[in-house]
């Protein structure tokens, strides 16, 4: 054993081994060997005799936070234009905004501001969205690597039904500012790697698309894009592919729909049952984004059949529809949106509790990174130590109790340590 690859972290330990309940041990000892757990220990075994412990006191242990979904140039225009739907809020806000990212200068100015937010908070995994613009996408691959998160990072393909600022001229185009952006990162990164990024089905030609699948067949790339968000979103894709059986088909005819293609997709909210049949045979990743879909109006995705049908879910924060990159925020949205969703919509369909949405935050969306967002053995050692001492209560709480708290008041101050896969980076 290489004692100085090897170290444990003693405090009050919580985390979710499974979506039905918190694993608690008060005082006990989360051992990193090789920027792995080893596991969590009440006592520490004689085999770790000698290794250096870094004592919390009362603080709170655990596993780093995971979002599955954001964009990084919306960062800057957060909290605005909540009053609009999907596709209207898309082009006043978006759209305009996410054309100044031609200009390199602007673009690192704004993702300096994103990247120091994620550095900051309790995010140590992302799947990112960037602009259709080349450059700007490498800046921000850049910035990110410093921050020592872990992140995967896509440049954004539109060939139509998008404003001529950020349309690319065709699909030839747009495939081979792709295959720049890749050449440019190949090889320069340790923390951020790429992910294939065609925006959503209405801004990408059926040309693209299926470039987009053979670039994805050739290299293993994995794919992030959005699916079934907006009722009137789902009636554009049946519109503009009317030989889709539902909207997920018109990605799966591409191969970019999960199976042998790793794939994020956002938000589900009105997929039908045929494409929920679908995700679960592909094994396609929802990110849950339960503020975004109550922001602009989307509606309250059924969370619950998802995991009752042991599909692959995690949590979004997606800036900017998302006004938080807080994914401790994300979870304690995504426990309200279920409770209305419960009570207004469908009674068969019980509430989210905290470990769950905890899960879903964590090991849920780290699946796809990998063996990412738990303390059990095996695991990448992502670890977040809250100091939760300005949240006193005049009675002791449980640790399960107080990490409650932190996820409802949704405040990264708390952060007092940050690691990812075993290097402090906070």
């Amino acid at each position: 054993m290489n004692h100085e690859k090897t170290f444990a972290l003693k405090g009050d330990i919580v985390y979710t081994a499974a979506p039905g309940g918190f694993t608690v041990v008060e005082q006990g000892y989360a051992v990193c060997e090789n920027g792995r757990s080893a596991g969590v220990f009440g006592r520490l075994p004689e085999q770790f005799d000698g290794i250096h412990v870094e004592d919390c006191g009362q603080k709170l242990i655990i596993p780093g936070l995971v979002d599955l979904h954001l964009h990084a140039p919306q960062y800057s225009f957060r909290g605005l234009g909540m009053d609009l739907e999907l596709l209207d809020w898309l082009e006043t806000h978006t759209f305009p905004e996410e054309a100044r990212f031609c200009d390199l200068d602007y673009a690192k100015r704004a993702y300096t501001l994103f990247a120091d937010a994620l550095s900051r908070g309790a995010t140590t995994r992302a799947c990112v969205f960037a602009t259709v613009h080349v450059p700007a996408t490498l800046c921000l691959m850049e910035l990110l690597e410093r921050t020592g998160i872990r992140a995967m990072v896509g440049k954004v393909n539109m060939d139509r039904n998008c404003p001529d600022s950020l349309r690319e001229q065709s699909a030839a185009v747009s495939l081979g500012e792709t295959r720049r952006w890749l050449e440019g990162c190949a090889g320069k990164f340790k923390n951020v790697s790429p992910i294939l990024t065609p925006r959503f089905i209405p801004s990408c030609t059926d040309e693209l698309m299926r470039g987009l699948g053979a670039l994805q067949q050739a290299t293993g790339l994995p794919v992030q894009s959005h699916l079934s968000e907006n009722h009137s979103e789902i009636e554009w894709v049946q519109q503009l592919c009317p030989e889709s059986a539902f909207y997920g088909d018109a990605y799966d005819r591409f191969g970019l729909f999960g199976g042998g293609c790793p794939t994020i997709m956002a938000h589900c909210v009105h997929s039908s049952a045929a494409e929920i049949d679908l995700m679960k045979r592909r094994g396609v990743f929802i990110a849950h984004c339960a503020a975004s879909n109550m922001n602009i109006c989307s509606g309250v995705a059924p969370v619950r059949t998802y995991l009752a049908r042991g599909m692959n879910v995690g949590l979004g924060t997606d800036v900017a529809g998302g006004f938080s990159d807080s994914v401790f925020r994300a979870m304690s949205d995504a426990i309200q949106a279920s409770k209305l969703r419960w009570r207004l919509t469908d009674d068969s369909l019980a509430p989210l509790t905290v470990s769950e949405a905890f899960y879903l935050g964590t090991k849920g969306g780290g699946a796809f990174f990998g063996k990412v967002g738990s303390f059990e053995a095996g695991y990448e050692f992502d670890a977040l130590v809250i100091d939760d001492a300005g949240l006193p209560h005049p009675q002791p709480l449980t640790p399960a109790e107080r990490l409650e708290r932190v996820v409802y008041l949704s405040d990264d101050r708390h952060i007092s340590g940050k690691y990812v896969a075993g290097a402090r980076v906070r």
